[in-house]
């Protein structure tokens, strides 16, 4: 049977100093969210950027992927960055994806949760992304709800990003020896 596999080495070394900051850097930011009463934080212009970019980029996938093809990249982008950090083995890329991926669902679920009150600025057509979706999948009812869970789950994300970051720089125990990931 041929098997292929996949060696992981060992995770790139920061020194403790870079932790402090990073780890500080971490918590100032998560301050800053949980003060912000605007729902739309300083990292949202480049999320804003990327998420608009998706319309088009999944437009011919038919309407309703391209109206969630903003949300979709907003996703996909940091998730595809931090993928490519574990590959490279860099704790610290790995964390700050992680983070920016959560970061992105608390301004989502801004977002889900005024589909109904159409308060938001919008940019672009002016058509409200989940006002269509949560209507075509007759979820509109539902909208803070939906919303408030989904910025939970950011919440969730960010800090436990921020744990394994603080868990991979400050632990005492020797790294574990690479892994094998088999593809049969």
């Amino acid at each position: 049977m041929n098997r292929r596999t996949i060696a992981f080495g060992e995770w790139k070394t920061f020194s403790r100093p870079v932790s402090v900051i990073v780890l500080a850097f971490y918590c100032l930011f998560l301050l800053y969210a949980a003060l912000d009463r605007s729902g739309f934080l300083f990292l949202d212009f480049a999320n804003l950027m990327i998420h608009e970019a998706g319309h088009p980029l999944f437009s011919p996938f038919g309407q309703t992927l391209m109206i969630l093809g903003g949300t979709l990249a907003e996703l996909i982008v940091p998730l595809a960055c931090a993928a490519y950090f574990f590959f490279r083995r860099e704790s610290t890329g790995v964390a700050f994806c992680l983070f920016w991926l959560f970061e992105n669902f608390l301004y989502i679920g801004t977002y889900m949760s005024d589909a109904r009150t159409l308060a938001l600025p919008l940019v672009g057509s002016g058509d409200h992304d989940w006002e269509f979706l949560f209507t075509q999948w007759n979820l509109l009812l539902h909208d803070q709800q939906i919303g408030h869970a989904t910025r939970a789950l950011g919440w969730f994300g960010m800090l436990s990003s921020v744990a394994w970051f603080a868990w991979r720089a400050f632990r005492r125990s020797a790294e574990v020896p690479a892994r094998h990931l088999n593809f049969t």
